[in-house]
């Protein structure tokens, strides 16, 4: 069955973080850390419409020009999430533009910031017709935990500590609607924007009883029926998937606590891992992770899951994320930058591995069988050419 989310690391290993998160048959993603952004071609930035940034590192932001370039003149609101000080980091970027040319545009895009603190949210809004000289005050808000919120899925934060504040963040669907191709047989119906609606429906737990109307299609027929028969007969319910993202993190008892309430039952969890264990010292002096570390974070996301196994074969100084799934390869990516690993080889082993292996493409999560060899740059498939140049006169 297909997943809502459909995540992928931006860059290959020697570039900056990034998880861009697409949602299936909708025409919108949502962003996770503003690295370098080229890989992604225009028609994928401008599906973005949520950016949680876990810090302002260089590296965990220098694509905010990019894509506030790519976004420059659309009709868009692109809202944009985190940690303390975020919204003068934001404000310092778009004071550095000159906006007098921005009354040619029609279309106006409007820049939704929220900061994040332990106890409150602070808001501020952006409009490119006002040249983003920002929208009254700011607004403050009680916060829970919850970053936002949509029927089908809402996105967690919780305060991580690096040299400064981070985020760690986890996207998580309430549950999963998939339509039965049988069903729709049996009723005569094809598949349409009707099923949009009936998914709308079920998340926003409508009566049962309402009636739900299906126009006549070229190829099927139409009708009205209720919801709670077009559920039984159309809909197979299944647990929602969950998404964790963990960088640039020392590793202390408050964080592993942090972490494992943030990331438990996590499908997918994607988390850096910056040396090896022999540099443990030199990770802690940097509030970074061991690849040991890592994946012993992992394992706690379940406590009743499978262990990971660990057989680090890597360059020295080299900074990777290991990206799991429960009974699934861990994967070593994203060193810190080119130079880090200059003249000191080339990673091409297992990061971490599951105990037990996986025979099948399906088994693998990448389209092929799993190899005792697995090289990173298997995983770097998205093309570096972007075309697309604007100029906003």
């Amino acid at each position: 069955m297909p997943s809502l989310f459909q995540p992928r690391l931006v860059n290959g290993p020697f570039e900056d973080p990034g998880l861009f998160i697409p949602f299936q048959f909708e025409r919108r993603a949502m962003l996770f850390d503003l690295g370098d952004l080229s890989r992604l071609p225009p028609r994928e930035l401008l599906k973005i419409t949520h950016v949680f940034v876990t810090h302002t590192h260089m590296d965990h932001f220098i694509g905010f020009d990019q894509l506030l370039r790519c976004v420059l003149g659309r009709q868009k609101d692109l809202c944009l999430y985190g940690p303390r000080g975020f919204i003068d980091n934001v404000e310092g970027k778009l004071a550095g533009y000159s906006w007098d040319l921005v009354d040619r545009f029609t279309c106006r895009l409007a820049l939704h910031l929220t900061e994040v603190h332990a106890d409150r949210l602070l808001r501020r809004s952006y409009h490119c017709g006002d040249g983003f000289a920002g929208a009254g005050d700011r607004l403050v808000q009680p916060f829970d935990g919850r970053l936002h919120a949509e029927p089908c899925l809402a996105v967690d934060a919780a305060i991580l500590q690096h040299s400064i504040p981070c985020l760690g963040l986890s996207l998580a669907e309430r549950f999963h609607v998939n339509i039965l191709r049988t069903g729709l047989e049996e009723l005569g119906l094809t598949p349409g924007p009707w099923i949009s609606r009936f998914k709308a429906a079920l998340y926003a737990q409508v009566d049962p009883q309402i009636e739900f109307t299906i126009e006549p299609g070229p190829r099927g027929a139409g009708g009205t029926f209720t919801v709670e028969y077009l559920t039984r007969k159309l809909a197979r319910i299944t647990p929602g998937q969950k998404i964790a993202y963990i960088t640039d993190v020392g590793d202390t008892p408050a964080t592993r606590e942090v972490v494992a309430a943030l990331a438990r039952d996590a499908d997918q969890l994607f988390i850096e891992a910056a040396f090896l264990e022999r540099e443990r010292e030199r990770a802690a002096a940097t509030h970074h992770l061991t690849a040991r570390q890592a994946g012993e974070l992992a394992a706690l996301r379940k406590p009743a899951a499978s262990r990971c196994s660990t057989s680090r074969r890597a360059t020295r100084a080299a900074r990777w994320s290991c990206y799991w799934k429960p009974g699934r390869p861990m994967i070593g990516l994203w060193p810190a930058s080119a130079a880090d690993i200059s003249g000191r080889g080339y990673y091409s082993g297992h990061e971490i591995c599951s105990r037990r292996p996986c025979h099948s493409s399906a088994g693998c999560g990448f389209g092929r069988p799993a190899e005792p060899q697995l090289k990173l740059n298997r995983y770097t498939s998205c093309s570096n050419n972007n075309p697309y140049q604007r100029s906003s006169d």
